[in-house]
């Protein structure tokens, strides 16, 4: 009974792994499928323009006009030691940051720059953010609140 078994094991493994043509075309195809930045929500997490955060920074109010030297400060900050995790337009390993102030507050996106030990810790937004993201945290880069404000001022241009 058992050489039976074996038998039609082994022959349906060769029926179901036959031979499959495939049409080779000539010259080279990438498709790779970019995700597009979603301005109102990121799958499961919700958008909450009240919620400041776990951190230091408890109100900010943007001028009317931005800073443009506060931005660029910013702006210089971000291509050194954001890039490596966020991209402007388009997810990578941490959410696009374009249109940032549409989803979370000022204070949220600034404590979650200066804390984001705490706010992965205690803070709702972020938990769904890191569930979201694999399990892949921010690291806490030990930014000053003057920093973090002129980094906050940058992500306003975006």
């Amino acid at each position: 009974m058992k050489k039976v078994l074996v038998v039609l094991t082994l022959g349906m493994l060769v029926v179901s792994c036959g031979e499959k043509k495939e049409e080779k075309k000539e010259g080279f195809e990438m498709n790779r499928a970019k995700k597009e930045v979603k301005a109102a929500q990121s799958e499961g997490v919700p958008v909450d323009l009240n919620n400041k955060g776990i951190g230091p920074i408890t109100s900010v109010t943007f001028a009317d006009e931005v800073d443009a030297e506060l931005a660029a400060a910013g702006e210089a900050k971000f291509n050194t030691i954001c890039t490596a995790c966020h991209m402007v337009d388009q997810r990578m390993i941490g959410p696009a940051m374009q249109g940032v102030y549409e989803r979370r507050s000022p204070e949220w996106v600034m404590n979650m720059i200066l804390n984001p030990t705490g706010m992965l810790k205690e803070d709702p937004i972020a938990k769904a953010l890191l569930k979201e993201y694999n399990n892949a945290i921010m690291l806490d880069q030990k930014l000053s609140e003057t920093d973090a404000r002129a980094l906050a001022e940058y992500l306003r241009t975006l």
